[in-house]
């Protein structure tokens, strides 16, 4: 090879790791950006679940879709690369959802569309051709609706507690969570539905989870899903993860409460902000936190910067779990 040849090569190679560098820079530079979808815009309403993550190189996961995404033609939504379930209780997996945002009272959502036996979740993933990631034995389960749907049952994909999976710049792993996880009959079809439905009784997939997020800028988020107080959100969630953002469900009766919420924050996860979700109560008017609600004795309880998930708007947060645009 002649030396101009060797030059030009060499100004390739050096061309293409500078490249390469940079986009490393970028993304690490960069920020994940975090929108809640809920039933009213501005508002963190009574049943509001779902949250869309956005890493900074562009993949877009979808986590508990539950009943306020309007399917998966809602324009909020963008392309979906991943989508995340905590459990397959019905506010969670999508028993039925709405058909356009602000319709009814924050307090009471209309879900005027039913979405069983396939439920919310399953037809957003189909539509959106994403990887549907969960743990336990729910893959599946939901494998066998996607397959029903005429889908790719592959697309349910199967991450234990301790492993991981990554997806674009995204790696995700699966954490314990204290709750149930039992499907109801409406989920199912035939005989079994109606037997299930005449005992009384759903059946079981497995422990629920939450989730552990490691964006491609550094941020580490625990995601809890429905859970009360666990011995992993220290050992595991703080001591190996570190994680620096949490988003807490503080619903209590069903999850922790706003107390023992502050608690897993303030004691055991220690992160650098911390999202609610799951309240179970219309927290906020106007945008604003209403007195003598959960939300509100959680922000007051919290011991680091508490973001509100107010539907549609956009929070985004750097590397060390700090929030730097859309905060409140």
């Amino acid at each position: 090879m002649g030396q101009g040849r060797l030059k030009s090569a060499s100004a390739g190679l050096l061309l293409a790791a500078g490249l390469f560098l940079t986009t490393a820079a970028q993304a690490a530079d960069g920020v994940v950006k975090v929108t809640p979808l809920g039933s009213h815009d501005g508002e963190f309403c009574v049943l509001d679940r779902a949250m869309v993550f956005e890493d900074p190189d562009g993949t877009r996961i979808l986590y508990d879709a539950g009943r306020t995404v309007a399917g998966p033609d809602d324009p909020r939504l963008g392309d979906i690369d991943v989508v995340l379930l905590s459990h397959v209780h019905g506010d969670h997996l999508g028993d039925k959802r709405i058909e356009k945002v602000n319709q009814g009272g924050c307090g009471s959502p209309e879900f005027p569309v039913a979405t069983t036996p396939q439920s919310n979740t399953v037809e957003i993933a189909l539509k959106k051709q994403a990887v549907l990631v969960t743990g336990s034995e729910m893959p599946a389960f939901l494998g066998a609706k996607l397959k029903a749907a005429g889908g790719d049952p592959s697309m349910s994909q199967l991450v234990r507690f301790g492993a991981s999976k990554t997806v674009g710049g995204v790696t995700i792993t699966t954490v314990p969570a204290v709750h149930s996880n039992g499907v109801s009959p409406a989920f199912l079809t035939g005989a079994l539905s109606d037997h299930l439905s005449e005992a009384g009784v759903s059946v079981y997939v497995g422990p629920p989870t939450g989730y552990v997020l490691t964006f491609s800028n550094g941020l580490v988020t625990y995601l809890s899903g429905d859970t009360g107080i666990t011995a992993e959100q220290k050992l595991v969630v703080h001591d190996h993860y570190a994680a620096k953002l949490v988003v807490m469900n503080i619903g209590d009766t069903y999850t922790t409460g706003p107390t023992e919420a502050a608690y897993v924050i303030n004691d055991l996860i220690k992160p650098a902000s911390v999202i609610p979700s799951h309240a179970n109560e219309p927290a906020t008017e106007g945008g604003k936190v209403k007195s003598g609600t959960r939300t509100a004795t959680f922000r007051d309880a919290v011991q680091v910067p508490v973001h509100i998930p107010l539907s549609g708007r956009t929070l985004a947060f750097n590397g060390m779990g700090e929030c730097v645009a859309g905060c409140d």
